[in-house]
């Protein structure tokens, strides 16, 4: 049986980041297509919400190795 590892809030931070990234340039593609400039808020939105995907999901990558090295 597969040892499963408990829930990492750095994980489900940084899927919750990757979902609004997601929505984000999926509203901005309708907003553009729309004709509307408000879409490069929705831009400026994706790119913020995948950089702290990233970081979480090296947070948790660190905090992982850290804890089976340490």
């Amino acid at each position: 049986m597969p040892l499963l590892l408990p829930p990492d809030p750095a994980r489900r931070l940084a899927l919750y980041a990757l979902i609004v990234c997601v929505l984000a340039v999926a509203a901005a593609v309708v907003s553009f297509t729309r004709g509307s400039w408000l879409g490069i808020v929705w831009v400026l939105l994706a790119g913020l919400s995948s950089n702290m995907c990233w970081y979480y999901v090296k947070r948790g990558r660190d905090a992982r190795r850290e804890s089976v090295t340490g």
